[in-house]
């Protein structure tokens, strides 16, 4: 580490895990933006990339900037995740990847498609008929607590923590403060359940952890990686996804002139899905390790540095975007970084825009307008989102 790293680069003394910048962080991604390509966080010990252009080019440097020795922002979770998908570089990270993500590809995707759209034609026409309900647990959380659950194949004890579990693994990946601490007893718990209660008896033939069973016996992964990539199933699998419906509910409800024009031309639900994941990205930012300079336009991050790669602040570069914070249905947005970028890219994407294009496509036959309260906020080191959003839709 240098000494002198805050008097030769810009710098910025914020602490990006406290429930103040958890609950409103904009204005501290904008500082970032403004303060330079590559911002020193002397709270943390870590570098910041906030821009668009520059976060996108460092999520594809990633032969510098690696996952493979973790990328959370603290240490203790850094120094025992390995092994997990999400800290592993290529070629390792490829190999693992097409075996993991064969269910979420569209392939895999096709078997289950009817079964998504039916159970959320369902749910909505439940939900008009209703004079109120809980955006998150009404409506966001059903596909994937029901649907998504069930695609994993666990037993009733592992489908009903999930959400906990997956709260805590996120936790865990943020700064070196008291909600990274409290996650460790729950991520234990998951995995005391992935190494002893999903096993090959336990789960659900032919679901995807069967499937991980199945690749270990053609000699595709180390059986002995089997309950690590359950976990790897568990934790991204829902959280992201339910709150990126949430975000996509909250602004269509306050933007009705948005929801008309969705209702109007339903070939604007692909880019409406992306505007919500772009406006309110699900994942703050994870970090990576350099194992080598880093130029980031003329701001050089040192070997052996660890750097965060904002993607909720690329989403709302002013650089990038107009009107950044507008949410726009007729946006056409190509290249946010909700779901990341490069390699390690969301594998479940296409399943969490299946599950929102689901949902949006029951409505429009059914809502002609969509009214949202008040979100109470989850407060998460990595993730935002809701943990309540009232909602109400009045009938087409």
């Amino acid at each position: 580490m240098l000494d002198n790293k805050k008097h030769s680069h810009a710098e910025y003394d914020v602490d990006l895990y406290s429930d103040d910048a958890i609950l409103n962080p904009y204005d501290h991604y904008r500082e970032i933006r403004e303060r330079g390509p590559a911002v020193w966080l002397p709270r943390h010990n870590l570098w910041a990339i906030g821009r668009h252009a520059d976060v996108r080019a460092a999520l594809a440097a990633n032969d510098v900037l690696i996952s493979g020795r973790g990328v959370a922002a603290n240490g203790k979770v850094n120094e025992i995740a390995n092994n997990n998908i999400l800290a592993t570089d290529e070629p390792t990270h490829g190999e693992l990847r097409k075996v993991i993500a064969a269910p979420v590809m569209p392939r895999g995707l096709a078997a289950v498609k009817e079964r998504i759209v039916t159970t959320a034609q369902e749910m909505v026409a439940g939900l008009v008929e209703r004079d109120g309900f809980d955006g998150m647990r009404d409506l966001a959380q059903i596909l994937p607590l029901t649907v998504v659950s069930e695609l994993l194949g666990l037993p009733e004890s592992g489908r009903q923590n999930m959400l906990r579990w997956a709260a805590a693994s996120f936790d865990a990946l943020g700064g070196a403060n008291e909600r990274r601490d409290a996650a460790f007893p729950t991520i234990l718990e998951l995995r005391e359940f992935c190494n002893n209660g999903a096993t090959r008896a336990a789960v659900k033939p032919g679901s995807w952890v069967a499937g991980l069973y199945d690749a270990a016996d053609a000699g595709l992964i180390d059986p002995d990686l089997v309950p690590q990539f359950t976990r790897d199933y568990i934790a991204p699998s829902l959280d992201t996804t339910i709150f990126a419906t949430g975000h996509l509910m909250y602004h269509l409800g306050q933007n009705p002139d948005q929801w008309d024009a969705l209702r109007a031309k339903p070939r604007l639900i692909a880019n409406a899905i992306n505007e919500a994941v772009r406006i309110e990205a699900p994942i703050r930012g994870f970090t990576r390790y350099v194992v080598e300079d880093y130029d980031v336009d003329g701001t050089v991050i040192p070997k052996g540095d660890r750097v965060i790669v904002l993607f909720a602040s690329a989403n709302r570069d002013e650089r990038r975007w107009d009107t950044p914070e507008k949410f726009d249905v007729h946006r056409v947005v190509t290249d946010h970084v909700g779901f990341g970028h490069g390699v390690h890219q969301c594998m479940g994407m296409q399943l969490a825009r299946l599950e929102m294009r689901s949902i949006l496509e029951a409505m429009i036959d059914h809502v002609a307008r969509i009214e949202t309260g008040e979100p109470v906020f989850e407060i998460n080191n990595v993730l935002r989102g809701y943990r309540e959003l009232p909602m109400r839709f009045i009938s087409a």
